[in-house]
């Protein structure tokens, strides 16, 4: 009877110590923040967030409210201050510059990852960056908005959705997410950036070989001038590569996750 006790008590141990580690290894995870960019919203990272949730990830998918690099920044900022522990910042397009500079004010932020995003330099803003190689049809595409206080919104015009920023997306799904794009300020995508913080944190990129927003050719140079850890080309894919591309983009995010 004493041995069943003892056997039964070691198994019990064994057990306990196998939560332990379970839930440290938990602990350990870094916490993935996701930042959208223009013409998109937090619903993009859907399927990712559920692909990383199967790895043992917590992801946020942030409201960036696309009115400044800096305003937006601080209030990704915000977000990070709040998490315990080591977080990895993910930018989709316009969602690049603002990690960039949310990153130089928090010190909890082990890795940059850019999905087809802007990773700027001092002085450089989306819209020099955009022009730097030929390719982008997105001007054309663009429906402004005049605001109140002589602003600018810009959207997608709807008819033009699917084509410019998610050829590879199903029909129903762009008419969707056309319908709930969020605008960015005109003057956002105009604004300089600050420091780069892709120049001391390591730094991931993944594009689709297809984006209209963003030609390949400015992602490729971003990416070579990083010196990014990891580069992901996906063939054929659009902007929207979070939405057509999701087992991709959460692959990359977990090696940013895992890196030493």
């Amino acid at each position: 009877m004493r041995k069943v006790i003892k056997i039964l008590a070691l198994a019990a141990a064994f057990a306990l110590s196998g939560g332990a580690i379970a839930a440290a290894d938990a602990k350990t995870k870094p916490t993935i923040i996701l930042v959208h960019g223009a013409f998109a919203e937090s619903s993009s990272w859907n399927a990712v967030i559920e692909k990383l949730g199967r790895a043992g990830y917590t992801s946020i998918a942030a409201a960036n409210p696309l009115r400044s690099v800096a305003s937006d920044a601080a209030s990704i900022a915000a977000i990070v201050r709040s998490v315990e522990g080591p977080v990895i910042l993910v930018g989709h397009s316009y969602g690049g510059p603002v990690i960039t500079e949310a990153a130089n004010s928090v010190s909890n932020v082990k890795a940059l990852v850019y999905v087809a995003g802007f990773a700027p330099d001092k002085g450089e803003s989306s819209l020099t960056l955009s022009g730097k190689f030929p390719g982008s049809t997105l001007g054309s595409a663009l429906l402004p908005v005049q605001l109140p206080d002589g602003g600018t919104d810009l959207y997608i015009q709807p008819a033009k959705f699917q084509l410019q920023f998610a050829a590879d997306v199903s029909e129903e799904q762009a008419r969707l997410m056309a319908a709930t794009q969020r605008p960015v300020a005109q003057a956002a995508l105009t604004e300089a950036s600050g420091i780069a913080a892709w120049k001391t944190l390591p730094s991931y990129m993944i594009y689709g070989s297809e984006d209209r927003n963003i030609p390949p050719a400015v992602l490729r140079f971003m990416a070579d001038r990083a010196k990014a850890q990891k580069t992901v080309v996906v063939n054929g894919a659009s902007h929207a590569l979070m939405v057509s591309h999701p087992d991709a983009v959460a692959s990359i995010i977990e090696a940013a996750a895992a890196a030493r």
